[in-house]
């Protein structure tokens, strides 16, 4: 089971509701509001897994897109 409180805490930037991760492949997207819905997304910004249908998956990749900058500081 997923600790949400904890995914929030080690979160790179929170943008309503979503907790943006670094990792590996690049980034993880977590809803925090309902944490069946996920999406890992290379470094260069193309999805490469997700549980997310396709209006919220491009609303994460809006944010990821315009945030982005935030989390390489």
């Amino acid at each position: 089971m997923i600790n949400i409180k904890e995914v929030a805490d080690n979160a790179d930037l929170i943008v309503n509701g979503y907790a943006f991760t670094k990792c590996d492949l690049g980034y993880r997207v977590l809803n925090l509001n309902r944490p069946s819905k996920a999406a890992v997304f290379s470094r260069e910004g193309e999805m490469l897994e997700t549980s997310m249908d396709d209006i919220e998956l491009r609303i994460v990749k809006n944010y990821l897109e315009q945030d982005r900058m935030l989390m390489e500081e």
